[in-house]
C-alpha cells in the first residue's frame, strides 16, 4: 500500500495546491478509483492531508514534499519499517527464535534501512532523485520543480 500511497501524494504534490477529489487523483494516476480513495483516507488520518468536504472540496497536501520522508508514508500506512518480526521489542517471534544463529542482530539492519528511508522525500521521489550508487552525486537533491521536457508521462503521479 506504500508505493500506492507514495504515487498518491506525488499527484497531490503536483496539484499545485488545488484541491483533488479521489476520482481526480485516480484518473491522473491511473489507479483504481476504491484503491485512491482508501489511500486518501489513510493518509488523512495520519494527517499528510488537508480534506475539504463539500461539493467543491477534495485533498491536498498538509506539509510541503521536502517535509514528507518516505519512511513516514510506509510507516503511516504499513506500520513500522523493519525485515523481520523478531525485533525491535515486539512479542512476534517465529518457531526458530530459540535456536536461531542471528536472533537480535536484525536490529541493525532495520535502523539502517529506516535511516535511509528517512534520507528520502517525497519531493525526492518527485524530482528523480537517485543515489549516488546509481549515478547520482552529492548534489542529487535537486528543486521541487518538473523536468525541463515538460509535458508527458513520467513513473510517479501520472502526467507531467
Amino acid at each position: 500500500m506504500a508505493d500506492y500511497a507514495v504515487v498518491v501524494l506525488a499527484a497531490l504534490a503536483r496539484s499545485d495546491d488545488a484541491l483533488m477529489t479521489a476520482s481526480g487523483v485516480s484518473a491522473k494516476t491511473g489507479l483504481p478509483e476504491p484503491t485512491v480513495a482508501k489511500v486518501l483516507k489513510l493518509l488523512s488520518r495520519e494527517e499528510f492531508l488537508d480534506s475539504v468536504r463539500g461539493a467543491t472540496g477534495g485533498y491536498k497536501l498538509s506539509q510541503p514534499p521536502e517535509k514528507i520522508s518516505v519512511a513516514k508514508i510506509i510507516t503511516a500506512v504499513d506500520g513500522p519499517i523493519s525485515l523481520t518480526a523478531c525485533v525491535d521489542d515486539t512479542d512476534q517471534s517465529c518457531g526458530y527464535s530459540s535456536r536461531c544463529a542471528v536472533k537480535g542482530r536484525w536490529n541493525g539492519v532495520n535502523y539502517a534501512v529506516r535511516e535511509a528511508l528517512e534520507n528520502v522525500t517525497l519531493a525526492d521521489m518527485l524530482n528523480n532523485w537517485r543515489h549516488p550508487r546509481e549515478g547520482g552525486g552529492p548534489d542529487a537533491r535537486r528543486s521541487l520543480s518538473p523536468p525541463a521536457s515538460g509535458g508527458g508521462h513520467d513513473e510517479i503521479g501520472g502526467l507531467s
